[in-house]
């Protein structure tokens, strides 16, 4: 179950530096409520997580993850760059967060 929450914790994560995209293009109030409210349950799902992974599993997996995440959210919702150069060190940080998991 701990898996799931860290997971969740970072998919609070790539929501909330998406707001955060979203707030400095739009400067909407509403992108802050998203920020703090995505972030917050982010952070508060890797809190439950890490109550049976350990800190440096937890943390290496939730910032890799949501980097990932942001990264590919950026390519395909903001028409960010996608060179190959990109995508294979996005491949790399993917495979360390999978290779992580394996070993925990």
């Amino acid at each position: 179950m701990a898996w799931i929450f860290l997971m969740l914790a970072s998919v609070g994560e790539i929501i909330g530096v998406t707001c955060i995209n979203l707030y400095i293009q739009q400067k909407k109030i509403f992108w802050l409520f998203g920020i703090v409210l995505a972030m917050g349950l982010g952070f508060f799902c890797l809190s439950i997580a890490m109550n049976e992974i350990d800190l440096g599993t937890a943390y290496a997996i939730w910032t890799g993850l949501g980097a990932a995440g942001a990264v590919l959210i950026g390519i395909i919702f903001f028409k960010e760059s996608a060179g190959w150069k990109r995508l294979f060190f996005l491949t790399c940080i993917i495979s360390g967060a999978v290779g992580l998991k394996f070993l925990s």
